[in-house]
C-alpha cells in the first residue's frame, strides 16, 4: 500500500502461440513463449473512474503504433482493459476509487500472439493484488475470458490462450466448457521464431468452419501430447483457408522446424525449431514474406504479481 490510502500492485503475463486454432470446434491448444506483458495498477481514493495508459507515458488512442492504425477494440484498446477492471474489482470499490492502469508489452498485438488474453489475465492480477481480493487462478482467468467476449475483442474469449499466457508450457483446452484439459511443461532447448508481416490482412474467419474436422483431429493429437503434429496440421488447414501460403509451413519444417503454423487467426506464422536450427528457420521466413521475425524462447512461467512500492 502507498501513501494516503493509495493501493497499487503489479503483474507479469507472457505470450503464447497457436497449437490448434479453437474458432472452428471451441478446442483449441497453445504454447508460452516468453515475450511479456507487464501491467501495473494504482488505486487511489475519492473519485471514481478507471483510466488507461502505456508505460511511456501515452494515454491510450494517442499516436499511431509502429505496426499500423488500431482496428476497433484492439487488444490495447481502454474497451478490454476497462471490462477487465470491472469484472475483478467489486463496486463499491469501484465508486470509492480512481483506478489507473498502466501497460507495456513486447508483443506486436493485433496479430495472434495473444497479447489481449496476457493483457487482460495481467489486469486482472494486478487488480487482485492491489484490492487484496485472494482470487484463484481460474476466476482470474475467467475474468479475463468474459472481459474479452463482453468488449468484442475475442468471440470465445480464447480460454485457450488465456491458459498459456497465464500458466506457461503447452495448454489443451475445452474452450466452451472452460477446462483445461491437458498441461504440460514446454522443453528446453526451444525457441519460437514468430515471422510479423507487414500487412495486417486476414481471411475470412467464417470460413474455418468448414476444415472443422481437420480442426478436431489436430485438437485430438493435442490432446496425447503429439503437440508438433498437431501444430503443423492446424498450420496448413489454417493458411489454407486465412490467405496464407501453406506451402511456407512445409518449407519451415523442412528446413529444421518440429512444428509451424499461423498464430491464432494471423496473420502472424509461428515456427518451434531447435535452438540450432533456429537460424535456418529465420532465413525462410526473411526469403518468403516482408516484415520481421521475432525469435522468443519458450516459457513455462506462471503468471506472477508483486507489490509496487
Amino acid at each position: 500500500m502507498t501513501a494516503r490510502g493509495q493501493k497499487s500492485a503489479g503483474a507479469t503475463v507472457h505470450g503464447a502461440v497457436s497449437l490448434v486454432n479453437a474458432l472452428a470446434t471451441r478446442k483449441g491448444a497453445t504454447l508460452g513463449v516468453a515475450l511479456r506483458v507487464e501491467a501495473d495498477v494504482l488505486a487511489v481514493p475519492g473519485r471514481s473512474g478507471i483510466t488507461v495508459a502505456r508505460k511511456d507515458g501515452r494515454k491510450e488512442g494517442e499516436g499511431r503504433p509502429r505496426e499500423g492504425r488500431r482496428r476497433p477494440n484492439h487488444p490495447f484498446s481502454s474497451r478490454l482493459i476497462q471490462k477487465t477492471v470491472q469484472h475483478v474489482v467489486p463496486k463499491s470499490k469501484l465508486e470509492s476509487n480512481r483506478i489507473e492502469i498502466s501497460i507495456s508489452s513486447e508483443m506486436p498485438a493485433g496479430f495472434g500472439l495473444k497479447s489481449s488474453s496476457a493483457i487482460s489475465s495481467a489486469v486482472a492480477l494486478a487488480c487482485d493484488r492491489a484490492f487484496g481480493l485472494r482470487m484463484s487462478d481460474h476466476q482470474i482467468l475467467l475474468a479475463g475470458v468474459e472481459a474479452s467476449i463482453a468488449s468484442k475483442v475475442s468471440i470465445t474469449g480464447a480460454y485457450d490462450d488465456a491458459c498459456s499466457c497465464y500458466y506457461g508450457g503447452f495448454n489443451v483446452t475445452d474452450n466452451a466448457r472452460r477446462r483445461l484439459v491437458r498441461h504440460q511443461r514446454a522443453p528446453r532447448g526451444m525457441s519460437a521464431v514468430i515471422f510479423i508481416p507487414k500487412s495486417r490482412r486476414r481471411g475470412n474467419l467464417k470460413r474455418l468452419k468448414l476444415l472443422e474436422e481437420a480442426f478436431e483431429g489436430a485438437w485430438r493429437l493435442a490432446k496425447r501430447a503429439e503437440y508438433w503434429k498437431a501444430m503443423t496440421i492446424n498450420g496448413l488447414a489454417t493458411a489454407s483457408v486465412l490467405g496464407s501460403d501453406p506451402e511456407l509451413v512445409a518449407r519451415l519444417v523442412e528446413k529444421g522446424a518440429v512444428a509451424a503454423s499461423v498464430s491464432g487467426n494471423g496473420p502472424a506464422v509461428a515456427a518451434v525449431a531447435r535452438d540450432a536450427d533456429v537460424q535456418g528457420v529465420s532465413k525462410v521466413f526473411a526469403a518468403a514474406m516482408e516484415g520481421r521475425t521475432i525469435v522468443s524462447g519458450l516459457s513455462n512461467k506462471k503468471a506472477e504479481a508483486h507489490d509496487i512500492l
